[in-house]
């Protein structure tokens, strides 16, 4: 089966585009010399991207600059589904290192999704959690960790609403005592865990959050068998390298929200003339 040819016009395209997200407007000829195209060339992709309204040209000093429809690009941009796509080597790193399930989950809702995992991978996942699964909040050890870590206000608006909740997973919020007692541990901690009871070996979910400034983007988690590995052997194997993880994640994270892809030269490849 052959592979798909990228559309040499496109990327032309997004290249004049990012040029122009550079500079405060560019004439023709500028940006027929950053994106190494004839002039005659150029001027077609920036007229058409004017005709469908991304970019304008202006009468005071003949240059083209990007119009506010360029912002309906960044509409449907997710910082979950950004930091997925960063974190997924990483967990897939620690997981065949650890060989236990590890997985990335973020609120949705009043639950966390699993975004990634390495159930599939892992010859030790007894339940195989694949991206889209849910946990309670307040019962898994990710819940927990985003709970213990989000803001007073966000925090209290949840458990509000997960306390009129009618579902089992969602009593503990009736127990605003004990809860506390388990987020402020998780806190001082740095991180959170959680038992489900199974019929052969209890199994232990541990999470850590990762943190955008004062925000908590998302939990990476591990789990495993309490009879296998007990929870304060977990802590001194298991801890130091979910911290890493996450730590690796919030950088990469950090370091492409100050300079994205976007805002780079573009990258010009022979025969894309």
């Amino acid at each position: 089966m052959e592979s798909t040819r990228p559309i040499r016009a496109l990327i032309r395209g997004l290249d004049a585009l990012t040029v122009l997200n550079l500079r405060n407007g560019a004439t023709v000829s500028e940006v027929a010399q950053e994106i190494r195209l004839p002039r005659t060339t150029t001027y077609r992709i920036l007229e058409t991207l004017s005709h469908a309204g991304f970019v304008y040209r202006d009468a005071t000093d003949d240059r083209y600059r990007l119009t506010i429809m360029v912002r309906g690009l960044s509409d449907g941009y997710d910082d979950e589904a950004w930091v997925t796509q960063i974190a997924r080597p990483y967990i897939h790193e620690l997981g065949k290192e650890i060989v236990w399930p590890v997985a990335i989950a973020s609120l949705s809702g009043t639950s966390m999704m699993v975004r990634e995992s390495t159930d599939h991978r892992s010859p030790l996942a007894v339940e195989r959690y694949s991206a889209g699964f849910r946990v309670p909040l307040l019962t898994s050890s990710s819940g927990r960790v985003y709970l213990a870590f989000s803001s007073p206000t966000q925090r209290e608006s949840l458990l509000e609403i997960l306390a009129r909740s009618n579902r089992e997973e969602d009593s503990l919020a009736k127990n605003r005592a004990e809860l506390m007692k388990i987020l402020n541990d998780a806190r001082m901690q740095g991180y959170a865990s959680a038992v489900r009871a199974r019929r052969v070996s209890d199994e232990i979910s541990m999470a850590v959050p990762i943190m955008i400034e004062d925000r908590v983007l998302a939990a990476v988690t591990i789990r495993f068998s309490g009879t296998a590995v007990p929870l304060k052997l977990a802590v001194e194997r298991f801890l130091p390298k979910l911290r890493e993880t996450a730590q690796k994640i919030r950088q990469t994270f950090s370091e492409q929200q100050r300079d994205p892809p976007h805002q780079q030269p573009p990258r010009l490849v022979a025969g894309n003339r």
